[in-house]
Formats: structure tokens, sequence, C-alpha cells
């Protein structure tokens, strides 16, 4: 702990650095989660059909990229809202099915709190004990090309119980990745608060899509 406020007192600078991407970081996460609600609701109201999935790909990874290389300007912030839009769009017509289930509202405000409690559970405790958890780049690599090898046997075979696998995968995944980024933003491992933001939005969004198909899965009225 001394040492801890030895390097805190001696370099002010830093300091003052890790607590503005961190401000600037949740701050746009707000404004983006709002946004993605917008257009998720604008989508039910519509209702609009499912995106199929090479479309989702498409447009997902081409605004992902297009935001990490307009990250370091004022035009990163645009890329930003127009990647959480387009992701809260496709999310609408997801909601949209469990909301017409017998007790539908009931799982999505159910997945909607079980998502707030792990995210704000995770950075707290980031927060509070300032750890690195870079140590968790070796299960998060791992995690994915298992995951992303799970999703291509789904998508050939239908194996009993393996999306439900799959989204508890995506649960412990996307629960890392968030310990990892908010460490690294505390730690000054990062200094982009864009990137920042993007990270944490679609740790969030899969955390909530994977909740939601496990208590839809457990708890659905059929």
């Amino acid at each position: 702990m001394a040492d801890n406020r030895i390097i805190i007192e001696g370099q002010p600078e830093s300091v003052l650095a890790t607590n503005k991407v961190l401000r600037n970081t949740y701050m746009l996460l707000s404004m983006t989660l709002v946004f993605s609600t917008v257009t998720a609701w604008i989508a039910i109201s519509i209702q609009a059909r499912p995106m199929g999935f090479i479309p989702l790909l498409i447009g997902f990874y081409g605004l992902f990229f297009l935001t990490a290389k307009l990250s370091n300007s004022v035009w990163g912030l645009a890329s930003t809202f127009a990647l959480t839009g387009f992701m809260g769009y496709t999310l609408g017509p997801i909601v949209g099915f469990y909301l017409s289930m017998a007790n539908g509202p009931e799982l999505v405000m159910t997945a909607l709190g079980m998502t707030a409690m792990v995210f704000l559970g995770l950075s707290g405790y980031a927060l509070l004990t300032r750890k690195d958890f870079n140590f968790l780049t070796g299960f998060i690599t791992a995690g994915f090309f298992v995951l992303i090898g799970a999703m291509l046997v789904g998508f050939f075979f239908d194996i009993a119980g393996l999306s439900l696998a799959i989204s508890a995968g995506f649960v412990l995944f996307s629960s890392a990745i968030i310990l990892m980024q908010t460490g690294q933003i505390i730690n000054g491992g990062e200094r982009n608060y864009i990137m920042a933001t993007i990270t944490l939005y679609v740790s969030i969004y899969n955390l909530f899509l994977s909740l939601l198909h496990i208590l839809g899965v457990m708890g659905g009225d059929d």
C-alpha cells in the first residue's frame, strides 16, 4: 500500500490522465448505452426483422475497425455512436422476441438487472483493488478461439445444450474483458477512452444477450 501511495504522489500528472480517461470512458459509455436503447426501442416499435449473421458481422466489424481508425479524432465519437446505435438496433428484434413471451418482460428486466450488477460489481472491484488484470490475457485469447469454434460447431451440428454452454462461456469471457479493460485504464495501460468505451460496450452487449438467453432457456414459458 505504501508503495502505491509513493507512485501516486510522485506522478500526479499520470493520476490526472488516468482519472480523465476513466471519467470520459464512463461518460461516453453511459451515453452510448442510452443511444443504443433508443435504437433498440425503434427496432421493436417498427417490428424490424432479425438481421442475418453475415450482414451483422459486416456491419459490426466494419464500424468497429472504422472507430478504431478514427479513435484519435473527433470523428471517432461519431463512429462510436454509429457502432453502438447499429448494435442497439440489432438487439431490438431479439429483445422483442423475448418480450412476446408470457414472462418476457420479467426475463428482460432480470437480464438487465443481472448485467448491471455484474458490470458494476466487476468495475467496482477493479477500481477498489487497482489490480493489474493483464494475467487474464491468456484466458481471454483461449476463450475467444474456443467460443468461435463452439459457434461454428453449433452452426453445422444440432447439439443439445451447446447454445447454453456458449452463452455461459460468453458470460465468463465478457466478465474477464471488463476486469482487464478497467484494470488497464486504472493502471495507465489504456489512454484512449473511445477504444475503452467500445470494448466495455461490446462486453456489456454480449453479457446481456448471454444472460437473456440463459434465463430464456432456464425460465421461459413454453
